[in-house]
């Protein structure tokens, strides 16, 4: 095998496109593996810890401008070819953004700038941005100074700059969606990774892109529609940004004429943050649901009681705002309802004596980072130590490069596994190595998985995910194995996808699917638990 590598210099292309592009290369004959990255340090590094390094053919370095092209071929016939292939398939994609004079195509003219674009598109109020985090800053800044709101789907931004930008919206008056936000529904149109859910009274801000999701997508499934939903990126609720677009996007939805009921949802905020928030969400008159995932909430409860309801799970939080829209008189104590016939309720209690170290163990492998912490706070003690990359303890810290037996939960959407490659969400690749070595693990007798459906998603996970598990519990069944695959899986009957779809193909190839990630979470516990009877 030979590894051969070209540099694109001083060109710039999402990492979508770059996916697209490689796995064009891997199909071709002679071509083992390819790659098309941006060649920042970061992407190097992963090169190289891929063994795509050393390449053949690089005339100079190659910096964080430009694109990197990289194949493993059979023979350099092969792979001159398999770059000589993507150099046409880039110049292609960039001819499409040709500059046209007016009368020339003028209607197919694609601006080059965000300046440029937003003189075409006079009417339009809100920048979509999707750049290095390097540039995502600049380009903000341009976007409000236009008078924009923004979508900042970009990661990797400082804390410096998102504190800069917020505060810079709201003296502009305008929502500074992000760093880092997946997920936003506008007058009925989705940002980022949105599902498909109807119109209705209910209104989200949240600091969790995937959290706002599982809400969203419970209430449809329970009848009830969404007016808008403003996600805030993972940091706003920190006491350095100090939950700057949590207080506006209240602030709108509390004289949004359509929204009747307000949810919160976040992973734990700073305190002092919260009770600026939780304050903030008592000065309106709509009721407010509040699901800040993993926080002690008890003192919460006792300030806020009668004025704000606090959800443990996002379960629980979508069954609160349907009660409340429904005029139920419930308090949130008396909301939390049986999770229906045949499913697990939270809190299923273990023996604590025989929790520690022992197997079978719970691998989970999430693309939502909420969902994962959601997770493991419904497991909490009962099945400690639960290792991940972001643990519950710091001494719970999950090391790749270290040998660890125990149950484990990672968050595979988090920055350290999507540098340089696209979400799993987008792209199963990555979490499909990790779900091999689970599935060959005897030690492992649960694996969970969650499915997130929607625009921008995989458009067809099931195709990828179903031949996995079935030929798995084939093996595992031949072993004399008991393995169990347990699905969250987060999406709407009028996805893209095809809710049902996914959902049959899931369960021919044998694994239990549920459509409320608490739910799914509890389920492994119920399964250790018969295991270990």
């Amino acid at each position: 095998m030979i590894n051969l590598a070209r540099v694109k210099r001083g060109m710039y292309f999402d990492s979508i496109t770059l996916m697209k592009l490689a796995r064009a290369l891997s199909q071709m004959e002679g071509v083992a593996e390819a790659s098309a990255v941006m060649a920042t340090p970061a992407n190097l590094q992963l090169l190289a810890e891929a063994g795509l390094s050393p390449m053949a053919g690089l005339t100079a370095e190659a910096g964080s401008n430009d694109v990197l092209l990289i194949v493993r071929a059979s023979a350099e016939t092969y792979g001159v070819a398999a770059l000589e292939s993507a150099e046409a398939l880039l110049l292609d994609s960039t001819a499409e953004g040709t500059v046209h004079r007016a009368g020339e195509g003028a209607s197919d003219y694609q601006p080059r700038s965000l300046e440029e674009a937003r003189r075409m598109y006079e009417q339009a109020s809100i920048a979509v941005i999707s750049v290095p985090g390097m540039y995502a800053a600049l380009e903000a800044r341009v976007a409000l100074q236009a008078g924009l709101h923004v979508f900042l789907f970009s990661d990797n931004v400082s804390l410096a700059d998102e504190v800069a930008l917020k505060r810079l919206g709201a003296q502009r008056e305008l929502l500074v969606m992000g760093p880092d936000c997946g997920t936003a529904l506008l007058n009925g149109v989705g940002l980022g990774f949105a599902n498909v859910v109807p119109a209705g009274p209910i209104g989200i801000v949240g600091a969790s892109g995937t959290g706002m999701q599982q809400v969203m997508c419970l209430l449809a499934e329970a009848g009830y529609g969404i007016s808008q939903a403003i996600g805030c990126g993972g940091r706003d609720l920190s006491a350095d940004v100090g939950g700057a677009t949590t207080l506006q996007g209240l602030r709108l939805l509390q004289a949004d004429e359509q929204t009747r009921v307000i949810v919160l949802v976040s992973k734990p905020p700073a305190a002092e943050v919260a009770e600026l928030v939780l304050t903030a969400a008592t000065s309106g008159n709509k009721p407010v649901v509040a699901a800040f995932i993993g926080a002690d909430v008890s003192r919460w409860r006792e300030l806020y009681t009668g004025k704000i309801s606090f959800a443990h799970t996002l379960t629980e939080a979508a069954r609160m705002a349907s009660a409340l829209c429904a005029n139920a008189t419930q308090t949130d104590s008396t909301l939390r309802a049986p999770l229906g016939p045949d499913k697990a309720e939270p809190g299923v209690a273990l023996d604590a004596r025989q929790h520690i170290q022992q197997p079978p163990y719970i691998a989970a492998l999430f693309s939502g980072g909420t969902l994962c912490d959601e997770a493991l706070h419904i497991w909490g003690e009962q099945i400690a130590p639960v290792y991940s990359n972001v643990p519950l303890k710091p001494q719970w810290m999950w090391h790749e490069a270290e040998t660890q037996e125990g149950h484990y939960a990672l968050d595979m959407g988090a920055d350290e596994y999507t540098r340089g490659r696209p979400h799993p969400m987008i792209d199963p690749e990555a979490r499909l190595s990790y779900l091999r070595a689970a599935a060959s693990d005897p030690l492992v007798g649960v694996i969970l998985l969650d499915i997130v459906l929607g625009y921008c998603a995989h458009p067809h996970p099931a195709s990828i995910y179903a031949p996995l598990i079935q030929e798995s519990l084939r093996t595992a069944s031949q072993a004399g194995r008991r393995l169990n695959y347990v699905i969250s899986l987060c999406g709407t009957a009028r996805d893209p996808q095809g809710l049902t779809i996914q959902v049959t193909l899931l369960r021919e190839a044998g694994a239990e699917i549920y459509t409320s990630n608490a739910e799914a979470a509890a389920r492994c516990l119920a399964l250790i638990h018969e295991a270990r009877a």
